[in-house]
């Protein structure tokens, strides 16, 4: 049974459950801070290290996501040191795909596009990769392209833990890793793909899109998620 522990957060009393992270407990009382791997409605994985934060009595930084609260705890969300570290992040996200924006489907309705301008990137101190990764147009309805993947694998976790298909996975490891659809198959020709759209809308860059959308046009809609995880709540009691 969890029970409720006090702390502070940039010098706040704040108090929150032992079984909640520092990045819930955090939003309950207004401190914002960047993620692009985490959603409301799906676990957290700590991929994108954009939440880490800094916690008294401990040397290295951890991610607000998968820790959780602890009685006195104190932690700071906006340190210069975490400033630079989040800054590096996105700066080696740019790098290491091919992020055109001006001529991308999610132009304007990006989230590592809106990271990028919160946290004042102007340029990229790091050389660039230029991979050669391919598009996957074989979907009826829609598309990937791999040149804009940032391996949140929020569309690996929504085809699982809300869909149930578990289409989507990832191979390989480090610089190598790829999204795949079943056992690196066409997504067109995937047995297990339920056409559902929803890797898409959760998609927070243009690596997921819909046909027919054109450079700036493709929004996500990921609002459906908290709703269709309270509804799966209230009918598993």
């Amino acid at each position: 049974m969890s029970r409720v522990v006090t702390l502070k957060i940039d010098d706040r009393d704040v108090s929150g459950r032992d079984d909640e992270t520092v990045l819930e407990v955090a939003r309950e009382n207004g401190i914002d801070m960047p993620t692009l791997c985490q959603v409301d409605g799906l676990s957290s994985v700590g991929a994108c290290r954009l939440c880490l934060v800094e916690v008294k009595g401990v040397p290295k930084l951890l991610p607000a996501c998968t820790t959780y609260v602890t009685e006195g705890m104190e932690v700071w969300t906006s340190t210069e040191r975490i400033n630079r570290y989040r800054r590096q992040i996105v700066e080696l996200l740019f790098s290491e795909g091919n992020h055109i924006c001006a001529v991308c489907v999610s132009n304007g309705h990006c989230e590592l596009q809106n990271l990028a301008i919160r946290l004042g990137i102007q340029h990229i101190d790091y050389p660039y990769r230029y991979p050669k990764a391919t598009v996957d147009a074989s979907h009826e309805r829609f598309g990937f392209d791999g040149n804009r993947c940032v391996l949140c694998t929020r569309c690996v976790r929504v085809c699982d833990e809300i869909e149930g298909a578990h289409t989507w996975d990832v191979k390989g490891r480090g610089i190598n890793s790829q999204v795949i659809t079943d056992l690196d198959q066409p997504w067109g020709e995937s047995p297990t793909c339920t056409s559902c759209g929803k890797c898409v809308n959760i998609c927070p860059t243009g690596a997921l899109f819909e046909k027919g959308k054109s450079v700036a046009e493709m929004t996500k809609r990921g609002e459906f998620l908290p709703y269709l995880t309270t509804m799966r709540g209230k009918k598993q009691r």
